[in-house]
Parts: C-alpha cells; sequence; structure tokens
C-alpha cells in the first residue's frame, strides 16, 4: 500500500466526516416526501460563518478525493 493509497483512504475518512457534520439544508426527509411547501432545490440560501467554512472544506476535500482517484488510476 503506498502513500497515495494512504491519502486516498484519509482523504475518504475526511470527506465523510465532514458531509455528516454539514446540518441540513432543507426541513428534513418528512418535508421532502409529504410536506407543507414542497421541496425546493433550487433556492437561494446563503451560508454564514461556520457552515461556509465548512462547505468550502467539504469542497475542497472532494476536489482532492476525486483527484487522487484518477493519479491512482492512472499510476497503476
Amino acid at each position: 500500500m503506498g502513500i497515495l493509497d494512504t491519502l486516498l483512504m484519509i482523504a475518504a475518512v475526511v470527506l465523510i466526516i465532514l458531509s455528516l457534520l454539514q446540518s441540513g439544508k432543507s426541513d428534513g426527509l418528512g418535508s421532502a416526501f409529504g410536506g407543507s411547501e414542497g421541496l425546493n432545490l433550487f433556492a437561494n440560501v446563503k451560508e454564514r460563518g461556520s457552515e461556509k467554512v465548512m462547505s468550502n472544506v467539504t469542497l475542497v476535500t472532494g476536489i482532492v478525493f476525486f483527484a487522487l482517484v484518477i493519479i491512482i488510476r492512472i499510476v497503476k
């Protein structure tokens, strides 16, 4: 197991943890299926403070994960 594989596993674990730590942007699963106002996927929701930082870190971690997968596939 090389260093790229280890980095990929670390990126995967960090990505999972960051995804689970983020708060939901809707009222929950109940409102999606039988909710009162419907599901608006394209609502303009501004993230502020720590939510924005978490979102940006998750985005960067996802990009790193994707790049590592491609690099590992090319190398092997």
